[in-house]
């Protein structure tokens, strides 16, 4: 039986397998990243919301993913991948949450919420991150 998250030569966590369960069986948007910065899954929440299922895009880098979504902060200036909230989560070992630009694999554009927590084990070890997001429908733009 293979590994429903497992990359190519690797095998992955208990609790990244637990966190891709826990994302199947939620209408949430959600995608999780791996210790290593891959993204290697999404839920089908996230599927209709970015225009692509994952089983056609398939891993890729979380860099990758975050280009081919154009983050942006709400003013359209270019989102560094460590300073969106799956980078900062990644990056920093804490949760982060911010609204954001991005456009679908469908070529719409729009603002969303983001919030990201990394997946720290018992005594502090990566496992990945996971992020859920949602459509801002707060009206409001930045300054």
């Amino acid at each position: 039986m293979s590994n429903p998250v497992a990359t190519p030569g690797a095998q992955k966590s208990l609790p990244l397998i637990l966190a891709r369960e826990l994302a199947s069986n939620l209408a949430t948007p959600m995608f999780l990243l791996d210790a290593a910065g891959m993204l290697v899954f999404y839920n089908d929440a996230a599927a209709l919301l970015l225009g692509k299922p994952f089983s056609e895009l398939g891993e890729i880098t979380g860099g990758e993913f975050g280009a081919d979504l154009e983050l942006a902060e709400l003013d359209g200036t270019k989102l560094r991948r460590l300073d969106s909230p799956s980078g900062i989560a990644w990056s920093e070992r804490k949760p982060a949450h911010k609204r954001v630009l991005a456009t679908m694999y469908d070529g719409t554009r729009g603002a969303f919420e983001a919030t990201a927590y990394p997946l720290l084990g018992s005594t502090g070890e990566m496992h990945g991150v996971m992020a859920v997001f949602w459509p801002d429908t707060s009206g409001e733009t930045a300054d």
